[in-house]
């Protein structure tokens, strides 16, 4: 099944109230929060309001994921426990540096959610590779960049261009797409600028996203809109599709469509734009 992730917005476990708007906004994936935007004295309660919160349900089509602390930090063992038995769609690891952390994961969880891994470290960078290499064993389904402690570690500075990023967004997204997993762009620190927003989301898109991570709800509208196939793009892939499935075209792996030639790798893509705009308007 092709499930859209234009939209993964970040939601503190720790509130409640928070937790009870995400059913709902109209985001494809609400993520729990107990990592970044819980304080250490709230960590308990933020886990047990998020295992709470997926036992009782009501999000609806959207992908509900719980964001754990890393396994150094004295939450992250109780965190993985907790969730073993809640069955979340899936389980973000930060800071995910090499497969050994996705082995430590999978064991406590068993064969329950599915994993996603924070990229936000050199290493995880460095390492990717070796990283995806270990999907299929792990069910690791999603890779989701972290440019702020990514940016921290490289000291570098990136501007509204993230320029000094765009390396390590083109090794996520090579990685994912040889894993056949998502990959997710990370998120954007400005809340009151929309046209900001936009930006990043259709640099995202350039760059071969299939979405974005978000800290509020007020970025949900700009990345659904942007990770959305358009009218044309959706006439476009519906011709592509149809022109192969005539049988004049039976066994041809490159034909004409309106003045172009296609082939079978173009009929692919077409299909799971359609997937998409079926997905999201279903």
């Amino acid at each position: 099944m092709t499930r859209p992730r234009r939209s993964a917005l970040f939601m503190p476990a720790s509130n409640a109230r928070a937790i009870e708007k995400a059913r709902g906004l109209d985001c494809d994936v609400v993520i729990l929060d107990l990592e970044d935007a819980v304080s250490p004295d709230q960590k308990v309660a933020a886990r047990e309001q998020a295992v709470a919160a997926v036992r009782e349900g009501g999000f609806g089509r959207r992908e509900l994921v719980v964001r754990v602390n890393g396994p150094d930090s004295g939450w992250g063992a109780d965190d993985l426990a907790a969730l073993a038995g809640a069955a979340p769609d899936a389980v973000l690891l930060p800071k995910v540096s090499s497969e050994d952390t996705l082995r430590a994961a999978r064991a406590p969880l068993g064969a329950g959610p599915a994993l996603w891994a924070m990229i936000e470290t050199c290493r995880g960078i460095v390492d990717l590779a070796g990283i995806v290499a270990a999907a299929a064993e792990t069910g690791l389904a999603a890779l989701v960049l972290g440019p702020n402690d990514l940016a921290k570690e490289m000291r570098c500075r990136p501007g509204i261009d993230r320029a000094p990023l765009l390396p390590a967004m083109s090794q996520l997204v090579l990685c994912a797409r040889m894993a056949g997993i998502a990959a997710l762009d990370g998120v954007c620190n400005a809340i009151d600028d929309p046209a900001r927003v936009e930006a990043e989301c259709r640099q995202g898109l350039a760059w071969g996203f299939d979405g974005k991570t978000l800290i509020h709800p007020s970025q949900i509208a700009p990345a659904n809109a942007v990770f959305s196939p358009g009218e044309d793009e959706i006439a476009w892939a519906r011709a592509i599709v149809d022109a192969f499935d005539d049988p004049a075209n039976a066994g041809k792996g490159a034909i004409r469509v309106g003045g172009k030639m296609v082939e079978l790798l173009h009929r692919d893509d077409a299909r799971r734009t359609l997937a998409i705009a079926a997905a999201v308007a279903g």
